[in-house]
């Protein structure tokens, strides 16, 4: 049988599901999108036509949205049977550094690092209880975003401040891990050489981070303790003077809520250009304001890929991926200029047309473009523990 799995990565107004035959390729995708406004759930097949459109009325939970998309998933395979999901869980913490088959335990666990990412983590977690209720037989397997970065050294995971605090989890994480495995992954198929290398991935969307990898694996982050950290992002601060929130504290009176919805919601690219959070919104407007929200969003982003260097004592490829990565040329362009003084060469033409290397032949440093696939990553986890079925 050509059983299916099933990926689920829930959002607070989003829940992005795609569908893949076991040891085989996507064949479903879409998503949920507008939770808790005007919710509508599409379905697309592997060539992007439409195949379902549906809206819901406002004010349902994970829960009840789940259950007509697992409807329509059951009644579109054929015979098949969906045999797994497999969640996209931002962070593990210290005990979770591969995938696992949730459960009540392991769920409870994860909970109490919600305050460590309360953009995502709850809501993750929304939808496992939501599909352990409504298909409480079905496996289920969480992936998690800090895994891949558990190859850290200390050098890199400890934070100035007294040694008991990193004993208590006060550590530096790194994050979009399940996006840099798969690049690494990729790499390794398309520049075995440079995947053996001192590579710098930055994965450049909505969330933005960069990650020094070697031979494969992770050895420095630009995001720490939480995914505000690291790269300037759509609506989140990146790194800031902790002094700055001392201050807004006690000379603005802000509590708690206050500074969280500030560093989450209301900064980076949005609050840079009070116009919009969206790259290619900034990229296609005429506002000043919007072409000084790219140049410092280039800026920052190339001094810590530059940072990260370091870290490996060099660089011999850039990798960039996620959306803004993949699809925005000029963005690309200004921060391998900025770069340049590290061997970074570009080729204009090749990076215009998003060519797969858009790096000359005479540079020192290979530039590449690759597609990321956080929903295959989580597919191949899920497949790999499936197989070992005597675990269950």
């Amino acid at each position: 049988m050509a059983d299916a799995i099933l990926t689920l990565n829930a959002g607070s107004s989003s829940l992005k599901f795609a569908l893949f035959w076991r040891a085989g390729a996507k064949f479903l995708s879409g998503a949920v999108e507008g939770i808790g406004v005007a919710p509508h759930f599409f379905v697309k097949n592997a060539g992007g036509e439409h195949l379902h459109d549906q809206k819901f009325a406002a004010g349902l939970d994970h829960e009840q949205l789940l259950a007509p998309l697992l409807t329509w998933i059951d009644s579109h395979l054929g015979g098949e049977k969906l045999v797994a999901a497999g969640h996209r869980i931002v962070h593990g913490g210290t005990k979770y550094a591969a995938p696992v088959k949730l459960n009540d335990e392991v769920l409870a666990q994860l909970s109490e690092l919600n305050e460590l990412a309360p953009l995502h983590e709850p809501h993750n977690l929304a939808a496992i209880r939501a599909v352990m209720a409504l298909r409480p037989t079905m496996v289920q397997i969480g992936c998690f975003d800090t895994a891949f970065h558990h190859t850290m050294p200390a050098l890199a995971t400890r934070l100035p401040l007294p040694r008991h605090f990193f004993d208590e989890g006060v550590r530096r994480y790194g994050f979009h891990g399940l996006s840099y495995e798969y690049i690494s992954g990729r790499l390794r198929d398309v520049a075995p050489t440079l995947a053996a290398g001192r590579v710098i991935a930055a994965h450049l969307g909505n969330g933005a981070s960069a990650c020094a990898i070697m031979d494969g694996q992770s050895v420095d982050s630009s995001m720490g303790f939480t995914a505000l950290d690291g790269l300037i992002m759509g609506t989140r601060t990146g790194v800031i003077d902790a002094g700055i929130l001392l201050y807004l504290m006690q000379s603005r009176g802000m509590d708690l809520g206050s500074l969280t919805d500030l560093l989450y919601k209301k900064s980076g690219l949005l609050g840079l250009s009070g116009i919009s959070p969206d790259m290619h919104a900034l990229l296609t407007s005429a506002a000043p304001e919007a072409a000084e929200a790219v140049t410092i969003f280039c800026h920052a982003a190339a001094k810590q890929m530059a940072a990260l260097a370091v870290t490996m004592g060099g660089v011999d490829g850039v990798i960039f991926t996620a959306g803004i990565g993949e699809h925005a040329a000029p963005v690309r362009a200004a921060i391998c200029a900025r770069l340049a003084w590290l061997g970074v060469e570009l080729d204009d033409a090749a990076n215009t047309r998003h060519a797969p290397l858009i790096s000359t032949p005479a540079s020192r440093v290979e530039v590449r473009v690759i597609a990321t696939d956080e929903e295959a990553m989580i597919a191949r986890h899920c497949e790999e523990l499936l197989k070992k079925a005597a675990l269950f």
